[in-house]
């Protein structure tokens, strides 16, 4: 399968690894910095892969003609892009999140449904072993009764994170904490708790990063249509460095916490329907990958690939990524307006909420 990759920042060492481990045809590689394909070409000994750099993703649209591509640009063009690339007849994975806009969310959705193309959502960590295993219980009913859920992201970043990059932390090209840090636990909550949000109320500040223009800290509580809670916690204040992303599950019969940098160790495991696999969970499900954005990727390649080929069907389609984007525009909704917010909300975008902490 032709794979190409736009944008060669930060997370684009996870995606060409992704692309390695499920034997795809790396045909291109994009950045408005040629420098930095060239590196990764470098970095992953591909030089002898014919592997073609490009400046401008249009012109590499129409010249090598992908099946599949990976958007890994600054968050504020994931969806110009991801239109383009689906114009084109490409099956897409877009980094989080899917746009910065529920209206770009939903073209993006429309015109893959137009063109028969499938659009992955890059939530990685619903992959996660100890998250895998969470949904199982959850699919077979071994919590009874859901009744609430927490989401604790408590990491750190400094100065110098955001002035390597002038878009981080902007309204009109990323969000804050909870757009680009938080994301993926706020993904897995709604997931988790039955995905049909009804009330949000939030609060969110910028407390220690006056360089940037959106929150460094968001508070949530979340009420879903089948009565159960959510909770929700994102900074990025938190010293000297990253501390931990955790989410609890607690249900009528299970209490579960998941755990580690990177939601990625099963801390408690405890059912009342218990079949002794506590310890084995806890040992068979944990995992420590060497940094916060663990194994998922390459198993989430894996889940596409399958599905582009119709074997399996999508794990994190549009949809999802739809539903993690609106969760936390709502929640920058209610801290703008001090009101609880009602969803499914009409129409919402990060530029929105320009001058919130001016």
């Amino acid at each position: 399968m032709r794979y190409a990759l736009i944008g060669c920042g930060r997370i684009s060492n996870n995606h060409v690894v992704a692309a390695l481990n499920n034997g795809l045809e790396i045909v291109a590689l994009c950045d408005i910095v040629p420098e930095n394909a060239k590196d990764k070409i470098i970095k992953f000994d591909l030089a002898d892969k014919n592997i073609r750099i490009y400046e401008d993703y249009r012109e590499m649209l129409q010249k090598e003609t992908p099946e599949l591509v990976a958007i890994a640009t600054e968050s504020g063009k994931h969806a110009a892009i991801a239109i383009d690339c689906i114009e084109a007849g490409c099956n897409l994975i877009v980094e989080k999140p899917l746009a910065l806009s529920l209206a770009d969310a939903d073209e993006i959705i429309r015109k893959s449904r137009e063109k028969g193309v499938k659009v992955c959502a890059c939530h990685q960590n619903r992959f996660n072993k100890s998250i895998v295993e969470i949904r199982k219980a959850i699919d077979h009913n071994r919590f009874g009764k859901l009744l609430y859920a927490t989401a604790h992201i408590r990491w750190s970043r400094n100065h110098e994170y955001y002035d390597r990059a002038a878009w981080r932390g902007t309204w009109e090209q990323d969000g804050g904490a909870l757009m680009n840090q938080c994301i993926h636990d706020i993904d897995l909550l709604r997931w988790m708790m039955g995905d049909e949000v009804e009330l949000v109320c939030g609060m969110t500040d910028r407390l220690i990063h006056p360089y940037i223009q959106a929150e460094d800290l968001g508070i949530a509580i979340v009420k879903f249509k089948n009565g159960s809670y959510g909770i929700i916690e994102g900074t990025t204040d938190v010293y000297p460095r990253n501390l931990e992303e955790t989410l609890y599950i607690f249900g009528e019969k299970g209490t579960v916490k998941a755990g580690g940098e990177a939601v990625n160790i099963i801390e408690e495991w405890r059912f009342a329907d218990y079949f002794g696999d506590e310890e084995k969970v806890k040992e068979e499900c944990s995992e420590n990958p060497p940094n916060i954005y663990g194994f998922g990727h390459s198993k989430l390649y894996r889940n596409v690939i399958a599905s582009i080929e119709g074997q399996e069907q999508l794990v994190v389609d549009a949809e999802a990524g739809k539903r993690a984007l609106e969760l936390v525009l709502a929640i920058y909704k209610s801290a703008a307006t001090g009101e609880t917010v009602r969803l499914p909300l009409n129409d919402c975008a990060t530029k929105d909420f320009e001058g919130m902490f001016d």
